[in-house]
């Protein structure tokens, strides 16, 4: 099983995760911030992958350290479950619709940390989540499970729906990315032989 389990804890946030790659995609997460919360339980759903969070975070000051630190602590833990990364099909791709909103992700477990993220959301709000804290969330996971990760915005006008549809585009190219090939479960997908 490529299961994980880490312990976080910083002057701003206090971390506990635990990552299950072979779920089921079940979910129990308590982050402190209710819409990092609803995206990381249909991240969980879609990916197929059981994750479980806990964060004692300073969101009195804002939901910032909370959602970065938590990006941090899923790439580890990713990271830490794929190991030598032998047999996975390394490579994933979606393109979701949430309603009006259509996002494109694709997905290479390289070993090389790169984000190109292309999207315009209108509002700077989601209730109290700040907007712009999307984009941290990914380059704080993109660094730390050593992945190359574009996230891009084909259309919407609702700030939510893209969102949304960005958490569920990329856990549909993740849970493709780490499936593993059958045809190759004893190699590494590279012909440097190691990511």
């Amino acid at each position: 099983m490529r299961i994980a389990n880490l312990n976080r804890k910083t002057n701003e946030t206090d971390i506990t995760l635990t990552l299950n790659v072979d779920g089921k995609g079940i979910a129990n997460i308590n982050t402190g911030c209710g819409f990092l919360d609803h995206m990381l339980t249909l991240f969980a759903h879609h990916s197929r992958m059981d994750l479980t969070v806990t964060c004692k975070g300073d969101t009195w000051v804002d939901d910032h350290h909370t959602v970065e630190d938590v990006g941090i602590t899923l790439g580890q833990a990713l990271a830490q479950a794929l190991g030598d990364k032998k047999g996975i099909t390394r490579y994933g791709s979606m393109l979701l619709p949430m309603d009006e909103a259509l996002i494109l992700s694709a997905l290479d477990f390289s070993g090389r940390s790169c984000l190109v993220y292309d999207m315009n959301i209108p509002t700077e709000k989601v209730g109290t989540f700040d907007t712009e804290l999307c984009e941290e969330f990914w380059l704080a996971f993109v660094r730390n499970a050593a992945c190359t990760l574009h996230i891009k915005q084909m259309s919407g006008s609702n700030s939510h729906h893209i969102i949304e549809g960005a958490f569920k585009s990329v856990a549909r190219s993740m849970r493709v990315a780490v499936a593993i090939d059958k045809d190759f479960a004893d190699e590494v997908p590279s012909t440097k032989g190691a990511l």
